[in-house]
């Protein structure tokens, strides 16, 4: 079947949508978080470790889905999300023991990767010329899904109800993105080298040149994002001490300022260069996190501002990955996004062991402690590639 320009727009509208649900599941973590703490009588470690499940089905999910994505094609990929996100969602709002919450959200992380890997990989297929720019518009999607979360669960919480019904109304959104992709054509053609190159040598490609620096890097940014999504809530009452609105407010205002960068990173990514654009942004997000954690109150706003010089570090590595990389593409940004769901599980998980131990100022510290480090590896990546991606067109 010919891929028609209706066909592409259809398609690039799906994987819009299906990031919208994405970030619309995976942030109502940090909004939710202190009353599922109260209720539960769990420790921030407790916490911690329940939310470390998401990140352990995530990691999975991209070791897999990768493979499959290239060779059964990402319909199948999205089709499995859909069903995790639901059997994870309905099993998180419905039990109430630790290990109960901790295998509902691996199976949740396990419909999040899949997302992650669909969508990426499709968005490359359909836009091969202008990957950086429409990756970024996708996340732009994310962002909407990750700002609306945590004003839709602070409303609902805020007037007294239980913090599960805040997850049972998600799963309207992904009944939605299920129905979709089960109706939508799909035209799966497999992707370059699938079948012609072996094992040993998509091992080999995986882990040459400056691989290694990228999938630290994806690792480092994930935990310092998924770290402020998932405990800027409870730091900002404990330790600022704003209410409810406020806090879940302000990680709303994070994911808004997220969707704003990615949007107007998609005009300029291409023209500035990954590499550079991305080290600049890391650097900006250095000086946020400091005026948010060590200021007085009033910075606290500082924290969500971060979001804008986050936002276009995650799809600008996919886009600089997949430069490197255009045979397998699917397997190359699974084992990517592996190490980015290595540093979702570490990142929040650390933070609330250090919270439990030291406090959450602590804990909540380790996000600037992922920050420098990002930024250092970025200088090394610009040292190590400038004619690859540092200046481009």
């Amino acid at each position: 079947m010919h891929k028609s320009t209706n066909w592409i727009r259809l398609m690039t509208i799906g994987s819009f949508f299906a990031f919208f649900v994405f970030g619309f599941t995976d942030n109502m973590k940090g909004a939710t978080l202190p009353a599922v703490l109260d209720d539960i009588g769990m420790s921030y470690a407790e916490g911690g470790s329940a939310l470390f499940g998401a990140y352990v089905g995530f990691l999975i999910a991209t070791l897999f889905t990768g493979m499959l994505a290239d060779r059964a094609g990402k319909k199948i990929v999205l089709l499995i999300a859909g069903v995790c996100l639901a059997v994870g969602i309905t099993g998180y709002s419905t039990l109430r023991f630790f290990l109960g919450l901790f295998g509902s959200m691996f199976v949740l992380g396990l419909g999040l990767g899949a997302i992650e890997i669909g969508c990426n990989a499709l968005m490359v297929d359909l836009h091969a010329d202008q990957k950086g720019r429409y990756l970024n518009m996708m996340s732009v999607f994310h962002g909407l899904g990750s700002t609306l979360a945590p004003l839709y669960a602070g409303a609902i919480l805020t007037a007294g109800i239980a913090w599960q019904r805040v997850y049972q109304g998600s799963l309207i959104t992904v009944f939605l993105m299920l129905l979709f992709f089960l109706l939508a054509p799909y035209i799966h053609t497999r992707a370059a080298g699938v079948g012609t190159t072996s094992f040993k040598d998509l091992r080999k490609a995986a882990f040459s040149g400056q691989m290694g620096w990228y999938y630290l890097l994806i690792a480092l940014y994930v935990a310092a994002e998924i770290g402020i999504a998932s405990w800027i809530v409870e730091f900002l009452q404990t330790s600022k001490g704003q209410t409810v609105s406020l806090s879940t407010q302000s990680l709303s205002l994070f994911f808004a300022m997220v969707m704003l960068g990615r949007f107007l990173g998609s005009f300029f990514v291409e023209r500035v260069g990954y590499l550079r654009v991305m080290l600049m942004a890391a650097l900006g997000s250095i000086l946020s996190v400091t005026l948010g954690l060590f200021g007085p109150p009033a910075l606290a706003l500082a924290l969500p501002f971060t979001g804008l010089f986050f936002s276009i570090i995650f799809p600008t590595i996919t886009a600089a990955v997949s430069d490197l990389h255009q045979e397998n593409t699917g397997s190359i940004l699974g084992l990517l996004f592996t190490f980015a769901g290595v540093g979702g599980m570490l990142g929040p998980w650390l933070i609330g062991l250090f919270g439990a131990w030291l406090g959450i100022d602590a804990g909540f510290a380790l996000v600037l402690v992922y920050c420098v480090l990002m930024s250092m590896v970025l200088a090394v990546l610009l040292h190590l590639s400038p004619r690859v991606v540092a200046a481009r067109g």
